[in-house]
């Protein structure tokens, strides 16, 4: 099998540089006249494949939207993993797993093992009990041609108390992250299948990405408060890696699909001309 990476790339000079976030939360189920029951979930699902399926690079399915309606809502997720997927779209999902030992390994066993129900090409994780606990991740991510995004420094003003302290060795914990991780590309070629999670409102982060190798998923763009302009300053040196991610700015233009549509037409076009002129 193909790794992420290669399939990663090929999807994004495809399709373009563009994640699309499924974030089924009660008050946007609400907006779009539909109940906050397994069934309007189905529907909010059945209107996002139909939406963006055939036309963006990764939808990035927050798992948590799904959970909260039990089994009934993981069937809908597992079944909208598969039209996704049907349709050439990469899934992420957004999951943010993090553990030791055999318990980190069923999380990769649950989303990285192709025989799962819930097996999707990528994954986010949590390194906050060290990223090697994630090994069992990564090791299965290689295995079967999937990719990990690592927390690295997020938009929330909380995440900064931690993500940017500094270690005895005098680099942030951020840093550290994107350290590690960049080890694990290696050099591989056209992308590593290993990438870092960067809120799209940080500002100048001071970090070194120049080695990371891998994919960088920025979310926190629109209604969230990032622009595409914001992609310009954070990452004047690897736009080809970077992967913009909205949510509820394009999601806020349903349920009418057309509408949709033309909401990821335009944030994908802001952020082809950006990440173009950043990387002329």
């Amino acid at each position: 099998m193909e790794s992420f990476g290669v399939r990663l790339r090929r999807a994004m000079d495809e399709r373009g540089p563009l994640c699309v976030g499924i974030d089924p939360h009660s008050a946007l189920l609400e907006k779009w006249g539909l109940p906050d029951s397994p069934d309007g979930l189905a529907r909010f699902c059945e209107v996002t494949v139909e939406a963006f399926a055939d036309r963006v690079a990764v939808v990035k399915p927050q798992s948590a939207f799904f959970e909260r309606f039990g089994s009934r809502g993981l069937a809908i997720l597992e079944s909208t993993i598969r039209q996704f997927k049907n349709f050439g779209c990469l899934v992420l999902l957004d999951v943010k797993r993090g553990d030791i030992g055999s318990t980190v390994r069923a999380y990769a066993d649950a989303y990285l093992e192709p025989s799962s129900s819930l097996y999707v090409d990528a994954v986010t994780a949590s390194p906050y009990l060290g990223v090697s606990s994630l090994a069992p991740m990564f090791e299965k991510a290689a295995e079967h041609g999937a990719g990990v995004f690592v927390l690295a420094l997020t938009s929330n003003p909380e995440g900064a108390s931690v993500q940017r302290a500094v270690a005895a060795d005098g680099r942030t914990v951020a840093q550290t992250v994107i350290d590690e991780i960049s080890q694990l590309n290696g050099g591989l070629k056209p992308l590593g299948s290993f990438g870092v999670v960067i809120g799209a409102t940080v500002g100048k982060t001071g970090l070194d990405m120049e080695k990371l190798g891998g994919p960088i998923l920025v979310p926190g763009l629109g209604a969230q408060g990032g622009s595409a302009n914001d992609l310009r300053e954070i990452f004047p040196e690897n736009v080809s890696a970077v992967l913009p991610s909205y949510s509820r700015e394009v999601l806020g233009s349903g349920p009418d699909t057309e509408r949709l549509r033309t909401a990821v037409d335009r944030v994908l076009a802001e952020c082809r001309g950006v990440l173009a002129s950043a990387g002329g």
